[in-house]
């Protein structure tokens, strides 16, 4: 288990939707400094904020940070990118810019901060995952979270002799800048972040932030048909 409180916390992404929640509740669960990240940071008007320069997708934006960023003891892997890119596609290279975002971006990350975590105690990294890293119906977007998650696992299995937790979240559709357009049903990004958080301080490894993310993951056992009618 992680406490937030008097945590020092980054947000990748913190921009968005969810980054802008991971940010201020922090701060509401007591971190002492929060750095928000972003390829071009918003200022925040509050001092414990911190705004820093980090793109994912350049590992010397993300070494660079982790020197800035000495202190922190919570990672919270949020920034990622959705380009309606097609796995079917004859020209994949919007498939690789994805790739780039959502899951060599992650690694970089999380490999950049993971001796800053060691150092301060082993805390925690947090992955903003997807119902879709087990429902492919998100064609290259699925597939980047699907590589994730399974990343993720190796992670938690890796970095736990230096006492840090890996953290899965799991969530459908959520009403950020990302998912205008989409009509659906969508989770309140307070609710998600809040559920997050409190999965960390429980020491739990996986987090389904929903009902629909609890479904899909149960009929992960049945035949494939069952997740894909279509199919039928």
């Amino acid at each position: 288990m992680t406490d937030i409180k008097d945590a020092v916390v980054l947000v990748t992404g913190a921009n968005g939707g969810l980054g802008r929640e991971f940010v201020g509740q922090a701060l509401a669960h007591g971190a002492t400094r929060v750095y928000a990240t972003a390829r071009a940071p918003k200022a925040w008007d509050d001092p414990r904020v911190v705004p820093l320069v980090l793109d994912v997708t350049d590992p010397a934006s993300a070494a660079r940070a982790a020197e800035v960023a000495s202190d922190v003891t919570v990672l919270v892997n949020n920034a990622g990118a959705a380009n309606g890119s097609s796995l079917l596609h004859p020209d994949l290279s919007a498939v690789r810019a994805l790739f780039e975002t959502n899951f060599w971006g992650q690694l970089e990350v999380t490999n950049a901060f993971g001796p800053v975590l060691e150092r301060n105690g082993g805390g925690a990294v947090l992955n903003v995952l997807s119902v879709l890293s087990w429902l492919a119906v998100g064609d290259a977007y699925s597939a980047t979270k699907a590589a994730l998650w399974s990343a993720t696992n190796t992670q938690r299995l890796a970095l736990a002799g230096q006492g840090t937790q890996v953290v899965a979240l799991h969530v459908g559709y959520t009403d950020t800048p990302m998912t205008t357009g989409i009509d659906a049903d969508k989770n309140d990004p307070a609710d998600v972040v809040a559920a997050a958080y409190a999965g960390l301080v429980a020491g739990d490894h996986e987090v389904l932030a929903d009902e629909l993310s609890r479904q899909v993951k149960g009929g992960l056992a049945a035949p494939i048909a069952v997740l894909y009618p279509q199919l039928g």
